[in-house]
């Protein structure tokens, strides 16, 4: 039986610059503002990572290609992937 995955949810670039701004000059724990916001603490930190290497570039365009966008040739590796697993 295979489970749907629920899908992605998106944040705008205002409230990711918003999340990291809140890091860097809050005195509070990384977790407690993720729990706040209502994300993962390893969010806060992927986008700090993007946004110290991209700059003012940082969290343009729609993310993550849709599963009908992706080359053929990623989804034949996931597809390995898993598969791989399951043996």
């Amino acid at each position: 039986m295979t489970r749907k995955r629920k899908p992605y949810k998106t944040y705008t670039k205002e409230f990711k610059l918003e999340a990291v701004r809140l890091m860097d000059e809050s005195d509070r724990p990384a977790t407690d503002i993720a729990m706040e916001l209502g994300i993962r603490r390893n969010q806060l930190y992927k986008w700090k990572e993007q946004l110290s290497n991209k700059g003012n570039k940082a969290f343009e365009g729609p993310g993550r290609p849709k599963k009908q966008d992706q080359s053929e040739v990623t989804t034949l590796r996931q597809e390995n992937e898993r598969a791989e697993r399951g043996a």
